[in-house]
């Protein structure tokens, strides 16, 4: 049987503050709205989710190839690999 081996993409994570914590960086910009936040564990960017209608976070990590993000919703303690589409 073999073991499994932790995602590769876990080296990105560093530790970083949310750089826009009230909201999703681009939707602020734009007037947009989203329904939860997701952080760039690599660089801080702030992000909406693949649930919210522009899907900022999913396109943060797609261009800036930072794969791993965590949830900034109160009570949340979870992280997400694009690539894979799996929590890590």
């Amino acid at each position: 049987m073999a073991t499994a081996r932790p995602d590769p993409h876990l080296s990105y994570i560093r530790s970083v503050t949310p750089r826009t914590p009230d909201g999703c960086d681009e939707c602020m910009h734009i007037g947009s709205t989203w329904l939860h936040l997701r952080m760039c564990l690599t660089c801080g960017h702030v992000g909406c989710c693949d649930s919210s209608p522009l899907q900022h976070a999913r396109a943060h990590a797609a261009t800036a190839g930072h794969p791993v993000i965590g949830s900034l919703e109160p009570g949340e303690d979870w992280r997400w690999c694009y690539v894979h589409e799996a929590m890590v």
